[in-house]
């Protein structure tokens, strides 16, 4: 989640720019952690989970997906279950972390050339 995101959407419609860009450069910073967090994901017997990872995008945000029908356990073993004595993997969220560099970068230069466009109107 990029902090401000909500309030840079905002200040950029009312000044006129085109957000639908916004839904790209969130599938493309999602899809700059994904090879981290498939890296960390836990291999099982079956290597189910890390194949269940893919990337979504909004215009709000980047998603990265674990999990499915068939991989009903995805977010108990990333967050931990205390009941049932998992601990947390946390491998989403460090992939994630670990690839902050990176994607900030992407919106730092979405930033950038959507300000251009607006100043440019």
């Amino acid at each position: 989640m990029v902090v401000g995101q909500r309030r840079f959407v905002q200040t950029m419609r009312k000044a006129g720019a085109d957000m639908d860009d916004l839904k790209e450069v969130n599938r493309e910073a999602a899809g700059i952690a994904l090879p981290a967090v498939r890296s960390l994901a836990p291999r099982g017997r079956t290597g189910r989970l890390a194949g269940s990872l893919r990337v979504g995008a909004t215009r709000r945000a980047g998603v990265i997906r674990a999990g499915r029908k068939a991989v009903p356990y995805a977010g108990p073993i990333n967050y931990g279950w205390p009941a049932r004595h998992i601990r947390p993997r946390l491998f989403v969220n460090t992939g994630v972390t670990s690839t902050e560099s990176q994607w900030r970068q992407v919106y730092k230069d979405f930033i950038e050339k959507t300000m251009k466009q607006v100043k440019g109107k």
